[in-house]
């Protein structure tokens, strides 16, 4: 398995495609803050949109672009607004498993599909924090996305159909979108952050590679660099430049998001996870993890059931 289906195999998360928006310029969609573990995203069918957020440039929307919100940002979309006042949106009966969203703007048309990923609370901390506030790949004009763009069609397509089972292949087609937006994202950024330029670094790949295959391991510092042909100094270091954090942080971030999947699913002791995980002492382990999601691993197993 490759680094990048590890890493999101770590973190799984539930998904909601939930409002189809069909508009006529002037438009305004205003969507505020929401809660750390919760990205919004939305689907460009057609038309074209304007992006704006607290603190950036506006970006230009078109048919085919994806945009999601890592860290659940406020943020709006809106087009020909400021040369007249936006239509009021209104709800539109619907038949379908989408709440449809509209106005009365004469103005050029423009559908969008909203949605959201959510992480368990404690398990987006890894995955999210090293991507930017708005996360955006355009497929237009991309050959090699032509199998996204379908995607995003036929995510359309179940959700106006609403067939028998709908609703479990939305949410299988919508994991597919996110892991499919990832690769995308990964391709087409000149600067990764993070965790991403970690799995991007061709130098550091045997590295991130055993601590994704089995975070449970003794993966110590000089171990990792014996894997990836360097001294543990230079090692150290291209880590640190490369990912912004240190190996050891990153590796207990990647046994926190296995030790609650296990905590989740397996009903064996909270000391045994805790050894699998990589801890020989149960202690260690309840203080490492409490830290991390804000209870203990016996209170986040009752949370979770």
């Amino acid at each position: 398995m490759d680094s990048l289906s590890r890493l999101l195999a770590l973190y799984p998360m539930r998904t909601a495609l939930d409002v189809h928006c069909h508009f006529g310029a002037p438009f305004l969609l205003q969507q505020q803050a929401v809660e750390a573990g919760i990205a919004p995203y939305h689907l460009i069918l057609q038309g074209q949109a304007r992006l704006a957020m607290p603190g950036s440039d506006e970006l230009a929307l078109q048919a085919g672009d994806i945009v999601v919100f890592p860290h659940g940002s406020a943020h709006t979309l809106h087009l020909e607004h400021r040369d007249a006042a936006a239509a009021p949106l209104y709800d539109v009966p619907s038949a379908t498993l989408l709440r449809k969203v509209s106005n009365d703007g004469a103005g050029p048309a423009t559908d969008i599909l909203c949605g959201q990923f959510t992480w368990e609370p404690g398990m987006s901390q890894a995955l999210l924090a090293s991507l930017p506030p708005c996360l955006l790949v355009r497929t237009q004009g991309q050959p090699h996305l032509a199998s996204l763009r379908a995607l995003m069609d036929l995510l359309q397509q179940e959700a106006e159909q609403a067939q028998p089972g709908a609703a479990t292949v939305l949410a299988q087609l919508s994991s597919a979108l996110f892991a499919m937006l990832m690769r995308a994202w990964l391709a087409q950024s000149v600067q990764l952050p993070g965790l991403f330029a970690a799995l991007a670094e061709r130098r550091l790949q045997a590295a991130l590679q055993a601590m994704l295959a089995q975070p449970g391991e003794n993966w110590d510092l000089p171990r990792l660099a014996e894997l990836c042909h360097m001294s543990r100094a230079t090692f150290a270091r291209v880590f640190r430049q490369v990912a912004g954090t240190t190996p050891a942080a990153l590796l207990q971030q990647l046994r926190m998001a296995q030790a609650a999947q296990w905590l989740r699913h397996d009903h064996r002791p909270v000391a045994v996870i805790g050894e699998l995980a990589g801890y020989q002492s149960e202690a260690a382990f309840n203080r490492v993890f409490k830290r991390s999601f804000g209870m203990g691993p016996g209170q986040y197993r009752r949370t979770a059931a």
